[in-house]
């Protein structure tokens, strides 16, 4: 028994009237999906993707720059480009500024739409454009899972910087604390010092005193002995 394949009919899409400078999301949607169309349809990306594991590669590439792009040509900065996306700011730029293959062919499909050459009459069963949407939900629905986990990171790095903060405080505290009780120890030292001169100087006037004591002691030895021979 023979089966029936899979009904096909050609689908003209008309890539013309897709806004080049969009203006909200409901553009920046249509020019994201045109650029994706465009680049898939075209011969090299459609062999690339035969192959599941390059498919998933591929589609996630393409699916990022094309967001990318279509934000960038809507005037978004680039850091809420990279924010929205869950991608780091030097990915989006490497995307829009046709570093990556991704972003070349995206920027390529971007030329041809914009001057009009980008017409696609195309032979394709009516089922794949349904994965085609799928797969762009999923893609979606991961780029919103990795900006979840982008900014769960980031709360993470806040909260490991206001501890770093608050260890910071406690060591300039502690190193002020430091510095004091260097200076009262340096004082005491000072005052050890003078201390230990002052006593040396009483020292020293002691035994001048002693040394006159024992000089006086033996005049008076001398006189004494002289009174008694007198006697």
């Amino acid at each position: 028994m023979t089966e029936t394949s899979p009904p096909r009919e050609e689908v003209y899409i008309d890539l013309t009237n897709v806004p080049l400078k969009p203006v909200g999301k409901k553009e920046i949607s249509q020019l994201e999906i045109a650029l994706i169309i465009g680049t898939l349809y075209r011969p090299e990306i459609l062999e690339l993707i035969r192959d599941p594991i390059e498919r998933s590669t591929w589609m996630d590439s393409l699916a990022v720059a094309a967001a990318a792009f279509a934000r960038y040509k809507a005037g978004i900065p680039i850091s809420q480009i990279a924010e929205e996306l869950g991608r780091s700011e030097a990915s989006i730029r490497s995307h829009i500024s046709g570093k990556t293959k991704a972003g070349k062919l995206i920027i390529e499909t971007f030329e041809k739409i914009k001057s009009g050459e980008l017409r696609l009459i195309t032979p394709f069963i009516k089922a794949p454009i349904a994965g085609v949407e799928e797969e762009l939900r999923t893609l979606r629905e991961e780029l919103s899972r990795a900006k979840e986990r982008v900014k769960s990171l980031e709360e993470e790095v806040s909260r490991l910087k206001g501890e770093n903060e608050s260890l910071k405080t406690t060591l300039v505290e502690k190193d002020s604390r430091i510095a004091s009780l260097e200076e009262e120890l340096r004082k005491m030292r000072e005052e050890l010092e003078k201390a230990l001169r002052e006593k040396d100087q009483i020292s020293s006037k002691y035994n001048e005193i002693l040394e006159r004591f024992r000089e006086l002691k033996e005049v008076l030895e001398k006189a004494l002995s002289i009174v008694k021979e007198v006697s």
